[in-house]
């Protein structure tokens, strides 16, 4: 079979499918810390984290663009408390109606950007993340079909764009930062794009999964 952008997207969700699939929300939140942390400073970092971090979920959107797959991410509404003017995943906490991780991230994307779950399949569920606001966050990953009309909640989103997987997934876009963090000096990443600066928990999140699909 000829070798086509079409067949590319289909070789990469199939191996999206394949890595993700039976995988349940939990791991180490701080293991994308850990990774370029010296041995010796994770007992610190683990001691300085609070024991009970509160649960959210955010759904990693992969419309499936018959150019190739994309990654749909937000921009926060500049007046919010927590992350207020960056780039994100729609999502948030999980409340107690929800029935878990998934559920919660469905139901803030379409709050959130008006992303109903009729167009969204389940891919799985990359590792817990720690992020700074003091929540343990689960990125639930789910392919979206196109043809949605979005809803942007003004009081919390911006504005909306879409990112090729592609680039997401080419290690020379995932420019390193040393930033600090309960008190430990971490590796952190920026993906830039088109004027973009995609950073913090979404962009390692990324990275995740960019390194889940390597290792795979």
């Amino acid at each position: 079979m000829p070798d086509t952008p079409v067949n590319a997207a289909i070789d990469l969700r199939t191996r999206i499918e394949s890595r993700l699939r039976d995988t349940l929300p939990g791991g180490d939140p701080l293991a994308p810390f850990m990774r370029d942390l010296p041995p010796e400073k994770h007992e610190a970092l683990r001691s300085a984290v609070p024991a009970n971090l509160a649960s959210a979920a955010v759904l990693v959107p992969l419309v499936e663009r018959p150019e190739g797959l994309t990654v749909l991410l937000t921009l926060r509404a500049s007046h919010l408390k927590h992350h207020a003017g960056q780039v994100s995943f729609p999502g948030g906490r999980v409340e107690p109606h929800d029935a878990g991780p998934w559920e919660a991230a469905l139901r803030e994307a379409e709050e959130e950007i008006g992303l109903t779950r009729d167009f969204i399949t389940r891919a799985g569920y990359l590792a817990d993340q720690m992020v700074i606001s003091g929540f343990r966050v689960t990125p639930a990953v789910g392919f979206v079909r196109p043809g949605f009309d979005l809803r942007l909640d003004r009081t919390e989103v911006e504005d909306v764009f879409e990112v090729p997987l592609d680039f997401i997934l080419d290690p020379a876009n995932h420019v390193p930062r040393d930033r600090h963090f309960m008190g430990a000096t971490i590796v952190s990443y920026d993906i830039p794009y088109q004027g973009r600066q995609i950073w913090g928990a979404t962009a390692n999140m990324l990275v995740s999964l960019f390194r889940m699909l390597r290792e795979g």
